[in-house]
């Protein structure tokens, strides 16, 4: 296809909790600040900055470091870098959070969902395709500056969401996260002005142009997590997938139709939903540690059961069902 570098500027997230006299983690948050807070309501500030500066001494490039809008969330976002190199920087940075929280009598976790009631940490991946020094992604004549290429690779990541969910959101915790009102995508879905689909197309223009995929969360393997991805979206553009355009900030369908506010519209008839489970993608992870891995989905989801949101229209699955389809 032509393409010599998939970049990857990742966002994980994280809390940080009390440990008791022993060392051991309980479940008391370090302070109760909310989004973008500043000491002394951000109690987190001294152990985050020692982390910026560890990573930067690792030779990170770190760009952002806040408070997030949970009481005891934090994120540090680094530059992007290619696929490899970033899987491998978000396992050194979660080696070097949960070290320098140790040094700070904090106990770190990267689990998605740690509390009820509150956001859960997501991983969100910013991710574009490079033909050497130009960004594949862009076309200055779009409405959207969006080229062909970039709508082809996120109706392939839509195409197969349900697909890797089992890679990009591997543990029964990930989908506490996955629900509505917390910030999390709840539906497959994209726009270029909404927050709330799994797909969110990024301001910035140029070779900064990219598309940010929200429903990864920490617990995944980044190695796995970033090539299904990858091999989800270049079957996008290989078979010429298309996307619906996007003119508002209302939820789209990956197959373009309007689905009002859910992304996810039920199969039409028996030889769709058929379709889906020939998807070949999905064949690819039907092995013995998925099946394991739906058994205890089932079994959680049935346990609490998760239902879509009141406001959603009937029939509306949430991912959590996805996964298990």
């Amino acid at each position: 296809m032509g393409f010599t570098s998939m970049n990857v500027g990742p966002e994980p997230e994280f809390f940080l909790f009390k440990t008791d006299e022993k060392g051991n983690p309980t479940t008391e948050l370090n302070d109760q600040g909310g989004y973008f807070d500043l000491a002394p309501t951000d109690l987190g500030e001294n152990c985050r900055r020692e982390i910026v500066l560890t990573l930067e001494e690792m030779g990170f490039e770190i760009e952002a470091s806040h408070h997030e809008v949970a009481p005891g969330q934090h994120e540090i976002d680094f530059k992007y870098a290619d696929a490899i190199k970033a899987a491998d920087q978000i396992q050194t940075f979660k080696l070097v959070v949960k070290t320098v929280a140790r040094q700070h009598g904090l106990h770190a976790t990267f689990m998605p969902k740690p509390l009820f009631g509150v956001n859960g940490s997501g991983m969100h991946c910013h991710q574009s395709l490079f033909r050497g020094n130009e960004n594949a992604f862009y076309d200055e004549n779009d409405k959207l500056g969006l080229s062909t290429v970039a709508r082809q690779y996120m109706a392939g990541i839509l195409r197969h969401a349900r697909a890797f969910a089992a890679i990009t959101n591997p543990t029964v915790n990930s989908y506490k996260r996955l629900v509505p009102g917390y910030e999390a995508p709840c539906y497959v879905a994209w726009s270029a002005s909404n927050r709330g689909p799994m797909i969110r197309i990024p301001a910035s223009r140029g070779l900064s142009t990219r598309v940010e995929v929200r429903n990864p969360d920490p617990a995944a393997n980044p190695y796995l997590a970033l090539a299904v991805m990858l091999k989800a979206g270049l079957d996008g553009i290989k078979h010429k997938m298309q996307v619906a355009s996007s003119d508002g900030p209302q939820y789209l369908c990956h197959d373009g139709r309007r689905a009002g506010r859910a992304g996810h519209s039920e199969p039409a008839g028996r030889s769709e939903a058929g379709a889906r489970r020939a998807d070949p993608q999905r064949c690819h992870l039907r092995c013995a540690w998925r099946s394991c891995a739906c058994t205890l989905l089932r079994a959680e989801r049935n346990r609490m059961g998760y239902l879509p949101h009141a406001s959603a229209p009937v029939g509306t699955r949430t991912i959590f069902d996805l996964v298990l389809i």
